[in-house]
């Protein structure tokens, strides 16, 4: 069984730091418990300073990764600990892989983005992993008797991976109220991940991620996202009087 996670403090929300996370859901789902996966950075942690239910969700989630570059230069320079960022699309590939690769065939699922763009991604997974099991997809756009019927056919089929591209807090907010439909799966808020890999949006080169500059790239290439980039001096500012005032606390995580 691989080791408990630590958990960290970034501003009163958790961070779980280990070095596997996908092996880490390998074993929540062999062990038949699932889990909520959060994949927090700085824009999602200042919803949450604003968004109590939001707060509340990122508080009981199973997993909660450190997506963001602010959350890891937070930990690094304000708590000198050693955290290697890790993109929530990364956690979700790294995972598609392994389940392609894992015996037991569990089925994933792939939930949001604008129509037919959740089947593109699903196909293009097909593509490159003929192993991996696709429970079924559906369009984050539909009417409310469609997701009734979406609820109803999760309940059925029970896959053991939920993808959810909703945007934030949508998804988490989305995931918190269903999760009792497949109490066992992984749940896994992935954002813009869809539009990634159904090729209706390009993801930052490399070097830009490595250098923590992967949101500079989403700025250029949709620019009205700038009111919301506005959390990052907000999250800077309120992260080093919160670094300079608050004792950080370390705990180790429940497997």
């Amino acid at each position: 069984m691989s080791k408990s996670p630590e958990v960290f403090s970034v501003l009163g929300l958790p961070i779980h730091v280990m070095t596997n996370y996908p092996n880490w859901l390998l074993e929540r789902l062999q062990q038949g418990v699932g889990a909520h996966v959060v994949t927090l950075n700085a824009e999602m942690t200042m919803q949450a300073e604003q968004d109590h239910c939001l707060a509340e969700i990122i508080q009981n989630a199973d997993l909660v990764i450190p997506d963001g570059a602010g959350v890891v230069l937070y930990l690094r320079w304000l708590r000198q600990r050693k955290v290697e960022r890790s993109p929530g699309i990364e956690l979700a590939e790294n995972l598609l892989q392994n389940l392609a690769t894992n015996d037991n065939n569990y089925p994933v699922f792939f939930y949001g983005g604008a129509p037919g763009v959740a089947a593109e991604a699903a196909r293009f997974w097909q593509t490159q992993l003929p192993n991996l099991t696709i429970a079924g997809t559906h369009s984050g756009f539909h009417t409310p008797e469609e997701e009734q019927a979406l609820l109803q056919n999760l309940a059925k089929i029970q896959p053991q991976v939920i993808f959810v591209g909703l945007g934030v807090p949508r998804q988490e907010l989305w995931i918190a109220r269903n999760r009792h439909l497949c109490p066992n799966a992984i749940w896994v808020g992935v954002g813009g991940s869809f539009d990634i890999w159904s090729g209706s949006k390009t993801r930052a080169p490399s070097w830009l991620g490595d250098n923590n500059l992967e949101w500079l790239y989403r700025l250029y290439r949709e620019p009205w996202r700038w009111r919301r980039m506005l959390a990052l001096p907000k999250f800077a500012l309120k992260s080093l009087i919160y670094g300079l005032t608050v004792k950080d606390i370390v705990t180790q995580g429940s497997p």
